[in-house]
């Protein structure tokens, strides 16, 4: 008799981590920790000009310096770098100039590589680049979107400043706004955020004379792979693209990048391997940066506060060049501005811009936190303008748990929710009326420091997929994942995924899943990924879709893993495979205590000895998931600031989070996942901008200029969660990776105006430094 270990599911456990072990014992290997044999280092001299002609490079003395291999300039490259590639044509007519990794002729913004020198270290190579001489026909810099689309501007790319126009509209928006009672018209500025994840990217790359393996600190193994081999023309069968540890990401490393192509031509030219690791300025220049929109946001409403349409007119800076999903990323808000809201008719237009600045694209929730903040503001400017409790106003607009699914005036089908549920559960734990009652109060008293009490009610579209969507968004890709599952002779599972982690815990929940498909011990199981020779076939992680859709792949390769074993199990039981049953890791012959494990099943799957005919001797499978719908996590987000009216310092006194990201697989994650989310959108609300001076050069290039919150400038969140699981996948499970993000910023920028109500504020722009926040009361005072 084979007995049934009585086991706890794994999913919904909160399991530590399997991969910190070694991250936190310094025994993990990232992309600078590798060190090859005969290994070069690249260093690069990048434009000091904002928008120049390169009249002169001469990198001869350079190449005369101690150590120094090579130097090189964009002439060298010229005839063999192409273009770096944009994936997502938005329009037919989009303007897509060429981007070349190196400058050959003219530099766009300040930080492009102009050159580069080659050493036998990186101190030698960054010491010889001061060798390099270089001359620059100054061109005036292209910094102000307004200004940018004018006809008298001066022009980043011949073919004018324009990249694209993208409409959508539903609904007769005419009607909705003529004779509105009611019309909320507000501009709200998204500021440019430079994404800092802790480890800095570097790129690796060898060659054995014929082949190619590149190191990349990247999100996107697979993907860059495949681009690579388009833009430099080395077979894609000749290029291994490997991720090892990544320490983060936040969609900066959803990139192909100048460094990457240009390391693997270096590596191509001089037959040795070579490094290069970016310095903290370097990064903060030449990493791709986020947001940068300003945002038109018109509300009409009735005067009980119904929402009849919503009117969105947006200006996108581009920066100097389209990279890998820029066009498409403002677009990813286009179908998030109604919300969780009920509507008559939409209407988005987005305008994107050349500016001679970084590139911008995928930023943590890249186009939904944007979509939100300004939903958000401006329902609270609409609670406002009609005397109606913020929370009050969302419900009367809200879609009811009851009427899901439900078919947004986007277009888009919610498939679950419960909007009602995570808002009173959110209310209850924030004391929302007590908390009414103290701001009242020190209104009452004119205390100088003032209570505020901002609400952000959101969802999001994530797990991008599905592909047939992508692709009528005229997105490069789709949007698919992959999984391979193994069982090894002696009962243990290899998992293969395409999804490739930077943090998010992936080879503990994966083993989660697995252990509760297969009924293995959970320790049994291997998580293999981010290694195009290992794992052959993927499309990455980003937008929240690992877990929706490269999860979902591993559920089915397991399915057929245990299809496979149920034909051995009844072989060997001498049984109809209709009579066998599966409960936790045994096969049964229905109604008996007859079974085999699938440790004894792979067993003798790998001795063959006794196998059905025509079965072949492995219990291995593959799947491919292509989802049919996105998943809609939602939550309710409350903030409580005090903020010093004299000083315009902002406290946040208590933040709480309930957030639904339908069936958690691992509540540990999940919770480090929000928290890391929230500080991130707080780090928006509050500290964070990218600032260009007049003549375009960033003066934010380092920790000391950018600043980022740290755990001292950070509350204790209260987070708790409702649980309505998706139907559109079998563990009900939705994205959480960017929840957090989505939702805080609007909370406390909320919070922040609601407490300077009494002194005729309705707006501070982000981020809500102190100084900003008192010219906001002086002269909100004034008015």
């Amino acid at each position: 008799m084979t007995e049934t270990l009585e086991t706890v599911p794994e999913v919904g456990r909160a399991r530590r981590r399997k991969e910190d072990t070694r991250l936190v014992t310094g025994r993990t290997r990232w992309t600078d920790n590798i060190q090859l044999p005969g290994m070069l280092y690249v260093a690069f001299l990048r434009s000091p000009m904002a928008h120049a002609r390169i009249t002169r490079v001469d990198v001869s003395a350079a190449r005369e310096k101690p150590g120094v291999v090579a130097a090189f300039s964009g002439r060298d490259f010229a005839e063999e770098q192409g273009s770096l590639p944009c994936a997502w044509p938005v329009t037919e007519d989009m303007v897509h100039p060429d981007h070349p990794p190196m400058a050959v002729d003219t530099v766009r913004y300040v930080g492009e590589a102009v050159a580069c020198v080659v050493a036998t270290d990186r101190y030698r190579a960054a010491d010889a680049l001061e060798a390099i001489e270089v001359e620059y026909e100054p061109l005036p810099p292209v910094l102000d979107m307004n200004e940018a689309l004018k006809p008298e501007s001066p022009k980043v790319h011949e073919a004018g400043n324009k990249a694209f126009t993208w409409k959508f509209s539903n609904g007769d928006v005419e009607a909705a706004f003529r004779d509105a009672p009611v019309v909320i018209d507000r501009r709200y500025r998204q500021q440019r955020l430079i994404p800092s994840a802790m480890e800095p990217r570097a790129v690796v790359v060898d060659t054995d004379g014929e082949t190619f393996t590149l190191y990349s600190a990247t999100q996107i193994p697979h993907i860059l792979r495949v681009m690579l081999a388009l833009t430099t023309g080395i077979p894609e069968h000749r290029l291994r693209v490997i991720a090892p540890d990544v320490g983060g990401g936040f969609g900066s490393k959803l990139q192909v990048t100048a460094e990457e192509v240009l390391c693997l031509l270096i590596c191509r030219r001089l037959g040795k391997p070579v490094k290069w690791t970016e310095s903290r300025t370097e990064g903060n220049l030449t990493v791709h940066h986020g947001r940068d929109q300003l945002q038109h946001i018109e509300i009409a409403a009735e005067r009980d506060g119904r929402i009849r349409g919503i009117r969105v007119n947006l200006l996108a800076d581009m920066g100097a060049y389209l990279m890998l999903v820029t066009p498409g990323v403002p677009l990813l808000g286009a179908f998030m501005y109604n919300g969780i809201y009920k509507m008559d008719a939409y209407d988005f237009t987005c305008t994107g811009v050349f500016t001679t600045k970084m590139p911008t694209d995928a930023y943590r929730g890249a186009g939904r936190p944007e979509a939100t903040y300004a939903l958000e503001r401006a329902m609270d400017e609409l609670a406002h303008e009609l005397g109606i409790d913020p929370i009050e106003l969302r419900r009367r607009n809200w879609i009811r748990h009851e009427e899901f699914p439900y078919t947004t005036i986007c277009g888009l089908t919610y498939d679950s929710g419960n909007y009602e549920a995570a808002t009173e559960k959110a209310l209850a734990l924030f004391g929302y009326d007590k908390l009414r009652a103290e701001q009242a109060d020190r209104r009452e008293r004119k205390d100088p420091v003032q209570l505020g009490i901002g609400i952000s009610t959101y969802t999001e579209m994530c797990g991008l997929a599905p592909s047939r969507v992508l692709g009528s968004l005229s997105y490069g890709a789709g949007g698919w994942e992959h999984a391979d599952v193994r069982v090894l002779p002696t009962g243990k599972v290899e998992v293969v995924t395409g999804s490739s982690p930077h943090g998010q815990g992936h080879e503990t929940a994966w083993s989660q899943i697995v252990a509760d498909q297969l009924g293995v011990p959970f320790e049994d199981v291997t998580v293999i990924h981010g290694d195009t020779a290992s794992s052959h076939k993927g499309m990455d992680t980003y937008g929240s879709r690992s877990l929706a859709v490269g999860g979902i792949a591993i559920v089915r390769a397991c399915e057929k893993v245990r299809e496979k074993a149920r034909q051995i199990a009844a072989h060997l039981l001498e049984a109809s495979p209709d009579d066998i049953e599966f409960d936790r890791g045994v096969f049964r012959v229905r109604g008996t205590q007859s079974g085999k494990t699938i440790q004894e099943i792979a067993l003798a799957t790998f001795a063959a000895h006794n196998l059905p005919d025509g079965v072949e001797p492995r219990l291995d499978a593959s799947a491919t998931f292509d989802p049919e719908n996105f998943s809609f996590p939602h939550g309710t987000h409350l903030c409580a600031v005090e903020v010093d009216t004299e000083t315009g310092a902002v406290k946040i006194r208590s933040y709480v989070a309930v957030d639904d990201v339908g069936r958690v697989v691992n509540p540990l994650i999940v919770e480090g996942q929000v928290h890391g989310g929230i500080a991130q959108g707080i780090g928006q609300a509050l500290f964070e901008e990218a600032v260009y001076d007049s003549e375009g050069n960033l003066i934010t290039t380092t920790m000391a200029d950018y600043l980022l919150p740290s755990a001292a400038d950070l509350p204790d969140f209260v987070t708790d969660r409702t649980e309505t699981p998706a139907t559109s996948n079998p563990l009900g499970v939705k994205g959480v990776g960017e929840a957090g993000t989505i939702a805080s910023t609007p909370a406390v920028v909320n919070a922040i105006v609601d407490a300077l109500r009494p002194y005729g504020v309705h707006d501070v722009p982000m981020p809500c430094t102190p100084e900003r926040v008192w010219r906001a009361v002086q002269e909100g005072a004034a008015s």
